[in-house]
């Protein structure tokens, strides 16, 4: 499982936005999203660059 602190994220909507685009690159990856600790949790085959970019296009900022 991998683990991004990512900023920005505040609601529900920011939630769905992140997982949906993580999912959108692999529908079987597993995404778990801490929106008070700021963190993403991913779990499959994707590599962290993917992931990354997934996020930052939602216009999120990952640590």
């Amino acid at each position: 499982m991998q683990t991004f602190k990512v900023q920005g994220m505040s609601c529900g909507h920011c939630e769905r936005a992140v997982v949906n685009a993580i999912q959108a690159r692999d529908s079987n990856t597993r995404v778990e999203v801490d929106l008070e600790a700021g963190l993403v949790q991913v779990e499959g085959s994707l590599s962290e660059a993917v992931i990354r970019e997934a996020i930052e296009e939602q216009g999120y900022q990952v640590q």
